[in-house]
């Protein structure tokens, strides 16, 4: 786990304690996009508990298996439609860019860019799936 003090992964410029630290440790997401953001967060830290518990049980997978290989450097949230405190649905587009190293040692940057749904249930947000 990543130390309260240190700067959050998904780019706020907040500290991660300020910041997605107590979405992990269980309070609800106030946003669609806090909470996409809180999923990039644990993406980079390796919390795949955390993946499948803010994932609505409908779309979950049975497991997820994080590769470890990959390092999250940076994400850009590219627009939202609704997701607010007050809404049922939320829409997130983002680029996410990572470094891996492949086979032969060579570093390789790479760049997801997704647009993802969300629903909100008895105040909580989950992760839905991409558009």
């Amino acid at each position: 786990m990543l130390d309260d003090a240190a700067r959050c992964p998904c780019g706020t410029g907040m500290t991660y304690g300020e910041c997605c630290a107590r979405w992990h440790r269980g309070e609800a997401a106030p946003t669609a996009e806090a909470l996409m953001r809180s999923r990039y967060s644990a993406f980079a830290l390796g919390l795949p508990k955390y993946l499948l518990e803010t994932w609505r049980p409908s779309t979950r997978p049975e497991g997820l298996d994080l590769d470890l290989s990959i390092q999250w450097r940076r994400l850009d949230v590219i627009r939202t439609e609704a997701g607010g405190p007050f809404d049922a649905e939320g829409i997130v587009e983002f680029e996410a860019r990572y470094r891996q190293e492949d086979a032969q040692g060579e570093t390789q940057r790479g760049m997801q860019r997704e647009t993802s749904r969300f629903c909100r249930e008895s105040g909580r947000w989950y992760y839905l799936g991409e558009v």
